[in-house]
Formats: structure tokens, sequence, C-alpha cells
């Protein structure tokens, strides 16, 4: 939902010209269900739409590729909404379809998202939204009552999984202190710099120390009140005057130093005169922090040991023998974990995500993913640095007999697979007879 209330398809779409439908005049459901969009439902079924048009998202078939036929059928209302504040936005940044000069705020019918409007929407959609993104285009928090907006949708619906990213220029260290309390679950800053002077060359009229002191007060607030939540994060757009050892090594330690929950660099091919030549995509130095990059992965972290890995030891009596298990019965399989990073485990969270379990994911002999959710354990208590744990895993056997294989992973549940990111897996041969 842009801010004058306009319902778009996706994120990508700074000048509001792929409209479906508006929350001021028509329900949610009305223009989820509507004529509009079910055509594009079709089109796409079809092979493609004209009322996509120049759409960041869109991906081209390849030649003789069959189109993705899903059902026309979306359901009464959407599982996942972004809500724009407002397009405007504080500061100018180098080339960005957003800065205030491109005009980009006279494309939208008003400047701030009215509170009622936004209260209606999320009043009739929340039951059935999993995930809520509290940003889009301009600086979400220069409207006046983002913060209560952000209270508003925890206290109604507080199964939503609340994401917002900021800048951090508009928040009062007061708001930001409020925001750690008001149940959203993870914040993203977006500062592409380690000092004030690398920092202005792209985030143009931005104060690096204000950015830095309203991340740090939520990072303090967060553990002054003991809670595991928002989760923080610092992404690193990476351009030629911000990419040397030295600037990134220093936020690796700004960051280890605020407590930052995770630091990720973004990798860019814009402006043309400005993007890291350094890092582009297969290059060495890219290769080297591939699994620290914002896309490649939902756990890697640029801070010094932070990213999740582990040794999975699965334990036998006699080394080297396959897993053996009767057609529908349950295997119960001894491991020991151990923490290689520097980061705890936790093997609970507050709010059901984030907490590490052992998981054993059903292959084919050939390694060939069968069932990734195959079995889960939880771990016996908070795993620490360096600590190792023993962990038994009840596994249900096929029901039909044959060699087939186990892959033991860690999971960070509801975020991702350690094996994303680096972390070594254990495979075991199971033969079930």
């Amino acid at each position: 939902m842009l801010c004058d209330g306009r319902m778009v398809c996706g994120c990508a779409d700074p000048y509001g010209k792929r409209v479906l439908g508006d929350a001021r005049v028509a329900s949610v459901q009305d223009v989820w269900t509507g004529a509009v969009i079910s055509q594009l439902r079709a089109d796409l079924n079809s092979g493609g739409s004209k009322f996509c048009g120049d759409c960041a998202l869109k991906l081209p078939l390849k030649r003789d590729e069959d189109p993705v036929v899903r059902p026309a059928g979306a359901g009464a209302l959407p599982s996942r909404m972004y809500i724009e504040c407002t397009a405007a936005c504080n500061i100018s940044c180098t080339e960005a379809c957003c800065a205030p000069e491109t005009g980009i705020t006279r494309t939208r019918q008003a400047g701030m998202l009215d509170y009622d409007l936004f209260r209606r929407v999320i009043d009739e959609a929340g039951a059935s939204l999993v995930r809520v993104d509290f940003f889009n285009y301009g600086e979400a928090f220069l409207h006046k009552r983002a913060v209560e907006m952000c209270e508003y949708i925890k206290a109604r619906f507080p199964h939503i999984y609340l994401y917002t990213s900021t800048n951090g220029l508009a928040l009062t260290e007061e708001q930001a202190r409020r925001l750690v309390h008001s149940g959203i679950d993870e914040v993203t800053f977006s500062i592409d710099g380690a000092t004030p002077e690398t920092y202005v060359k792209y985030r143009q009229r931005g104060r690096f120390d204000v950015a830095m002191a309203t991340l740090r007060a939520m990072a303090e607030e967060k553990r002054r009140a003991g809670r595991d939540l928002p989760f923080l994060n610092w992404r690193y757009i990476l351009f030629t005057w911000n990419d040397s050892d030295e600037e990134t090594n220093r936020a690796r330690q700004l960051a280890a130093e605020i407590g930052v929950d995770r630091l990720c660099w973004e990798i860019t091919d814009h402006p043309e005169t400005a993007y890291s030549r350094r890092f582009v995509p297969g290059s060495p130095a890219y290769g080297a922090i591939r699994h620290e990059i914002w896309d490649d992965n939902n756990l890697g972290n640029a801070i010094p040991g932070a990213t999740p890995n582990a040794r999975i030891d699965v334990r036998t009596l006699v080394p080297g023998v396959p897993l053996v298990a009767r057609p529908g019965c349950t295997l119960n399989v001894r491991t020991r974990v151990q923490n290689l990073s520097t980061r705890p485990f936790p093997a609970q969270a507050t709010y059901g995500r984030r907490l590490v379990r052992l998981g054993a994911q059903l292959c084919a002999a050939d390694g060939t993913l069968i069932n990734r959710d195959f079995a889960r354990a939880w771990l016996p208590r908070n795993v620490a640095a360096g600590e190792r744990a023993d962990v038994r895993i009840d596994i249900p056997a096929p029901e039909r007999s044959g060699r087939y294989a186990l892959k033991f992973d860690l999971v960070s549940e509801g975020i991702d697979w350690f094996e994303r990111c680096g972390s070594k897996t254990t495979m075991k041969t199971l033969v079930v007879r």
C-alpha cells in the first residue's frame, strides 16, 4: 500500500505505475480479488503480462520454458503486505530513484499515510497477514505516528512478523528505545560507511553520528530490557569509496562493539561510476565475503565469528557402519553438536523464531533431497561458543525399504539452515529393511 492509499503489486514500483486498486474507496479484499489482479494472475499463467511493464522484479521465461501455472484463486486476503508511510525522505542518496530530486513525492497524492486508513487496512487484513514490511520508498519514521503504527500492528495482531528498514536519522533516541518495546521483530539500519566521510558520499545530507547513535540506542535498550528482539541488522552497501579493508574492518569492529545482531554487505551495480569493482560477483574478493552478503543467505554475518558454524558428529557403536531401521519404525540417533562460532545457539526464543534445532533431512542414496523437514530435535540448552551438547533425534524411517541418506544440519527456525552460510553438514547412510 502506497502512502496515498493506492495498492500496487510489489515493492518495485516507485512511481505508482502498476496500480491494482485504491484502499481509500475499496476494501483490501475487493482489491485482492478484483478484476485487475485476477487478470494479472491469468496473464502470468499464460506466460507474461503487459501490466508488469518495466517492473524490476520481472523475470523473463527462458527459451522453450513453460510458465509456472499457479492457482488463480489466492484466497480472500493477502498474507504479506508492504506499508509505505511516506514517499518523502530526509536525505538524498546518490542517483537513487527515491531521492527527492527525482520528483517521486509528486507522483503521490498524499505526503503521509492517513492514520485512520492505516488502521482500517490492518484491522481488515491483519488476521490473514503473516508478515508486514513497514517501509517502501521514503523514510518511514518521518511519519510522526510511525512508532505508534508499529505498536498498533503488534498489539492487534502479535502473530505478524513486523519488519522495517530505516536510515536511522528520523528517529530520536527516545523513539528508538520506544520502538524496541513495540514488539517489532526486525529492524534494518542502512548505513553505508564506517566513517562520516565515506558515509556521506552516498547518503548525502545524512549524518553518520546520528544514525549510529540511533542504532546504539536500540541495541542498548534491548540489552537493558533483556529482550531478544528486535533483531538488529546493519546493512552496508559497498561502493568504490567504502570497500577497503580498513573501512570494512572498522565496520566489523563497530558492529561488534555496539552489539548489532548482524552486519551484512549489499552488492549493487549502480550508480555506474560508484559501485564496488573490487567485490563484483565472480571476483576472488567477492568469494571471500560471499556468505556475508545480504542476498546470499539469511544467517551470514560480517561480524568476526558471528556467522553460525557447527560440527555435528553422529555417534554409532561401530564407526562407518550405516544407520539401520525397519520400515515405518522410529530410529533414535545420538549426536554431539559443537558450536564453532562466537555467538550462542539459543535453544528457545520468546517469539518462536531464531531458536536453533537439529534437523535431519531425508535424501535419496545419491544425495538428492526428498524431505528437508524430515525430523527435528530440540537442543537441551543454549549452546555457548565452543561448547558441545549431546542431542538425541528421533527419525521416522521411510515406509519403503531401500538405501537412503540422512543429512544432519542445524536450523535457525523461521530463518535458514546453517549450510546456507557455509556450515558443514554431516551425511549418514540409512538402510531401511
